[in-house]
């Protein structure tokens, strides 16, 4: 088995969030591939199968679970399979469904890729479910965002988005693990998408995201796009916007992530970074 490792949504393999890749998982069972994936220890290892229309089969694995879709991981694979086959338009097949992904060259020859998520939607979170989420961040709901509330968000994988109004309080995130892991796989959610929004078009992001065994994702690219679904259907945005999502500072891994809303309300949400190789000695 060819493992690759990429560091997505950041051109500095030290920052960005890193993606184990395998272009060619053809006859690799699923045991096996949640044992790379535990064994390889990155949030996400992605693993591809080719069609033979050319699109690609994915399925993502964390260190302890299957998740249908994975945002960093797509942008490793794209410009991996970009980096053998060369760049344009790619189909990938994941459980949550198609998404296509695109990739280009910049004028300084790094190689960036656009993901459309599949169609976002919006779901209340209770009362209940909030409360015990505020407890297990160890957060108050006084310091909460109230021009965005609490809701749970999907672009691929379910995320309730949580915004602080102080970015402060994101930086200093200190939370309960044991607890918050048992209601996030009661829930089915993925990761926590806690943000604090700067302007109209930047914001500040960070994803606990321990039912993968991942005490946090430095980028993360299905969080960003049920974000940028959850902005539109609430009317938080006049589309078509552009966002940027700064993630990943806080732990020491800058990541850049780019988010395009288009005005459509039944379509996806485009999220574009780049990635990089990982060096292993």
């Amino acid at each position: 088995m060819d493992i690759l490792r990429y560091v997505a949504f950041s051109s500095d393999p030290l920052g960005g969030n890193p993606a184990g890749v395998v272009l060619d998982a053809t006859g690799i069972d699923e045991a096996t591939m949640a044992a790379t994936a535990a064994e390889v220890g990155y949030s996400e290892t992605a693993f591809a199968v080719a069609r033979p229309d050319g699109s690609l089969d994915i399925r993502y694995f964390s260190p302890q679970a299957e998740v249908p879709f994975c945002g960093h991981a797509t942008i490793a694979t794209a410009v991996a399979h970009a980096s053998r086959h060369g760049v344009g338009r790619l189909l990938l097949h994941t459980k949550a469904g198609p998404v296509p992904v695109t990739t280009s060259t910049t004028p300084d020859g790094a190689v960036t890729a656009t993901l459309v998520s599949v169609e976002p939607r919006t779901a209340e979170l209770s009362g209940t479910d909030l409360a015990e989420l505020l407890t297990a961040l160890r957060w108050s709901a006084a310091g909460l965002d109230p021009a965005l509330p609490p809701q749970v968000a999907y672009g691929g994988a379910w995320h309730p988005v949580i915004a602080t109004a102080d970015r402060a309080r994101l930086a200093d995130l200190d939370y309960d693990m044991p607890a918050l892991n048992a209601l996030m796989t009661r829930r089915g959610w993925t990761t926590i998408a806690l943000v604090h929004r700067e302007s109209d078009s930047v914001f500040h992001a960070r994803n606990p995201f321990p039912p993968g065994g991942v005490v946090e994702d430095p980028a993360t690219g299905a969080a960003a796009a049920a974000l940028g679904g959850y902005l539109r259907g609430n009317g938080l945005v006049t589309p078509p916007a552009v966002l940027t999502i700064h993630q990943g500072v806080d732990m020491g891994r800058p990541s850049l992530l780019t988010v395009k809303i288009p005005a459509d309300p039944s379509s996806g949400i485009e999220v574009t970074g780049t990635a990089v190789p990982i060096s292993i000695s």
